[in-house]
């Protein structure tokens, strides 16, 4: 497979002997700091390669449970772009998501549109979106004036399933994702971590990543994103990945 390396200057990817490593430097919370590899760079939303079904899987394991920022490996639509405006990247109106990953959350992420559902942590998490919705016009209209009105709009547009997985991450492990039309299937040493009917909309992406920034749109409406501070050198390697269709 084709992955293209992402960086910024406090970013670096390495090979080693089983794979790779995604690196980010210690730092304050003044710099944006990405390591990634992903399938989509350059490309238009539309032009992503990954269509279902497919079957991902790979060995992880990061530096420390508890790496600032975000970090994870799997399937989306960068509905971002890449970031969210930091390193250069143009901050663009977001997309909704679509994703089927595993992705690791710092406490200062708020990253469902649920309150029933996990927002923090490593998790096994799936997103699916429409293009469009009836119910997008007045989320947009009443966004200024009431985020928490909007936002419960947007968790009846957004369908999303997830799960905390308990894995030490800093212990090697294999993950694999089954990604179908109408299912998602996430395992964890060949432990079924989420069975979900909620499947992303396609074209897909692929991507890899290790970073300092985060993003929250919490149940009150508060929205917020920023830099952390990397008191540590930060890194996710990963080996045997394959991709099946």
């Amino acid at each position: 497979m084709d992955l293209k390396e992402h960086t910024s200057r406090n970013g670096n990817i390495e090979t080693t002997s089983t794979g790779r490593r995604l690196v980010i430097s210690r730092g304050p919370n003044t710099e944006y700091r990405l390591a990634q590899l992903d399938d989509t760079l350059h490309l238009p939303r539309r032009k992503f390669p990954e269509q279902p079904p497919l079957t991902l899987s790979l060995r992880a394991r990061a530096s420390s449970e508890t790496i600032p920022g975000t970090w994870g490996f799997g399937l989306w639509n960068d509905p971002f772009g890449l970031s969210l405006g930091f390193g250069g990247a143009p901050f663009n109106l977001p997309a909704l998501p679509n994703a089927i990953w595993y992705f690791h959350a710092s406490p200062q992420n708020y990253l469902s549109f649920r309150e029933d559902k996990p927002a923090q942590g490593f998790l096994a998490q799936v997103f699916r979106s429409p293009r469009f919705h009836p119910y997008l016009l007045p989320a947009a209209l009443i966004f200024p004036f009431s985020k928490r009105r909007a936002r419960r709009l947007l968790s009846r547009v957004v369908q999303e399933d997830s799960a905390i997985i308990g894995a030490e991450v800093t212990q090697w492990h294999n993950y694999r994702l089954e990604w179908s039309l109408n299912r998602s299937r996430l395992w964890v040493d060949e432990i079924l971590a989420l069975d979900t009917p909620v499947s992303p909309r396609p074209p897909l992406g692929m991507v890899i990543w290790v970073d300092n920034q985060y993003a929250a749109f919490a149940p009150q409406g508060q929205m917020k994103w920023g830099l952390e501070e990397n008191p540590s050198e930060a890194w996710l390697e990963i080996a045997n990945l394959e991709l099946t269709i």
